[in-house]
């Protein structure tokens, strides 16, 4: 600008703006704020957070995707780092706190890069150079899952460290049997699709208590109490269109100007509402599950005739049964045929709990089956639940991908010495990005000795000495306190989750790094200053 002349304002009187070294601190800071926050869930021996909302609603987990979406973060950079978290779980189901906690490291070990003058491009080329070594190496380091007792020491380990109040190993083998329950073979492939597997939970009872249902349960109790509380060899309708009188599309009025009529009009009603009854029982079903409401007249009907119906199911639920027991869904009444009908050995109303829930077991060949899940309090049963959908969808992504990796920070270990190799054959500045990369893998094997009251720096010592001695497969048992052999130990990790929650660090610390500019407009909101003043500075995490 020419001394003398006016400055141009090109930006909204109240917008704040970060520049250069200034921004990339700021959003560095932020970073490794919100990974700290979560490194002391990492692992079996990771501690739990209690999320208390603004009205006062408890949320306590070790789960970090859970954590992160309670927690109200503000910091932009931090939202993108939650994002990334989101991404992890909504891919893979587990390896959320891994993708934080890594990025977080990854974004420490850029700043002392860039204070020494290393530029960011640099710095970003690099961990991405590291990060496509890393998944080559992953693919050697991987082991063949060709069995169910891999798959349980898979589940174990998803469900280790989750405050579950019952062992892990019950809870896998449920785990176990719901997936190869569903798993189908397509083209010489295994696919395993994890919406099959309804997981339902109630309070009340113990940990000890949850079970594997061969079937479906359905959080509906039957709509009339003279219908039979159990049906053996159920044939079962699932309509999804209402068993009452319709009302018309547009305002009507009937009028009635003779009142003899009006008994023939009622008479008319209950005999339309008789017919619906009537053509389920000429189809030969005696279990209907309806996605609509049923008349009261329709049900008095169904339960004169000893059929068990539900209502109001919701439609994941009606296509679970469909899958479960072979019955197709309906829309018209006159499509209700023998043909169309489903099976199962039994359909029944159970106490559970307060509630009353409906049970459709025996099926033959189910392709959707449940878990119902039990504990002494909410916040136990909400854990659980957590717990089993992370370990659903770790087994489920194993049993298609045939390969696991040692787990217990044996791999980021490994890959840490392999990247050193590496980056020595790369030369150049990205040489010390790729080594920054391989020092900021260790975060992993450090928390989790940390996490278990281990020494971080001789334990990582340690562990570097054995892997330099060729013992790829060693990392760290939390439960004695050393360095050991996790295939022996049977600690294992998921493939695709481990190379995910790499590829989703990478990503996300490189975007943060190429940032030098940071410009937040001024907030529509009223100011949070009780004196009204605007306050200073970027919105804080």
């Amino acid at each position: 600008m020419i001394s003398g002349q006016t400055p141009i304002l090109i930006l909204k009187e109240g917008t704040e703006r970060q520049q250069g070294k200034n921004a990339q601190k700021n959003n560095i800071e932020a970073a490794k704020a919100i990974a700290d926050a979560v490194r002391t869930t990492l692992g079996p021996k990771g501690m739990d957070k209690m999320l208390v909302d603004s009205i006062g609603d408890i949320v306590i987990s070790n789960d970090g995707a859970t954590i992160l979406k309670e927690m109200d973060v503000d910091h932009p950079t931090a939202k993108m780092i939650v994002e990334a978290s989101k991404s992890q779980d909504t891919a893979v189901g587990d390896g959320t706190t891994t993708v934080v906690v890594l990025a977080g490291e990854l974004l420490k070990q850029a700043e002392s890069l860039l204070d020494q003058g290393v530029h960011s491009t640099i710095i970003a080329d690099g961990y991405h150079l590291a990060a496509v070594e890393a998944k080559k190496e992953l693919e050697d380091l991987s082991l063949k899952a060709n069995n169910d007792e891999t798959l349980k020491k898979i589940a174990i380990t998803a469900l280790s460290g989750k405050n579950t109040g019952v062992s892990s190993d019950f809870l896998a083998d449920l785990v176990v049997k719901a997936i190869n329950s569903v798993a189908e073979e397509r083209d010489g492939k295994i696919m395993v699709d994890t919406a099959n597997i309804k997981v339902d939970k109630k309070s009340g009872g113990s940990a000890a208590d949850t079970q594997f249902i061969n079937g479906i349960i359905i959080d509906k109790e039957k709509v009339h109490s003279k219908m039979p509380g159990i049906v053996k060899n159920a044939k079962i309708a699932l309509i999804n269109s209402a068993l009452e009188i319709k009302k018309t599309e547009i305002d009507a009025k009937v009028q009635i100007t003779d009142p003899s009529k009006i008994q023939d009009f009622l008479d008319q009603e209950t005999d339309t509402m008789k017919e619906m009854a009537e053509k389920i029982k000429k189809s030969g079903a005696n279990v209907v599950f309806c996605q609509k409401g049923i008349d009261d007249t329709v049900q008095y009907y169904l339960a004169k005739d000893g059929i068990y119906a539900a209502r109001r199911v919701k439609q994941s639920d009606m296509e679970k049964l469909a899958k479960a027991t072979g019955a197709k869904m309906v829309t018209n009444l006159d499509d209700i045929t023998e043909d169309v009908l489903g099976k199962a050995e039994t359909v029944e109303e159970r106490k559970i709990g307060d509630d009353r829930m409906t049970f459709v077991t025996g099926c033959v060949n189910p392709k959707a089956v449940s878990i119902l899940i039990r504990g002494g309090t909410e916040h136990v049963v909400d854990e659980i639940e957590r717990a089993m959908n992370d370990a659903i969808r770790v087994v489920a992504i194993t049993k298609e991908d045939g390969k696991y990796l040692p787990g217990g920070g044996a791999i980021e270990a490994e890959l840490a010495m392999k990247l050193r190799n590496y980056s020595n054959s790369v030369g150049g500045r990205e040489q010390l990005a790729i080594e920054a990369f391989a020092k900021a893998l260790e975060i992993i094997p450090r928390t989790l000795a940390e996490n278990a009251g281990m020494d971080p720096i001789n334990t990582l010592i340690s562990l570097k000495a054995e892997h330099e001695k060729g013992n790829k497969t060693f990392g760290i048992d939390m439960d004695n306190s050393k360095i050991d052999d996790m295939i022996k130990l049977g600690v294992y990790d998921t493939f695709r989750v481990k190379t995910h929650a790499i590829e989703s660090a990478v990503e996300v610390a490189t975007m943060i790094l190429r940032i030098d500019d940071v410009i937040a407009s001024k907030k529509s909101s009223a100011p949070s200053n009780p004196q009204g003043g605007m306050g200073g500075g970027m919105p804080q995490y």
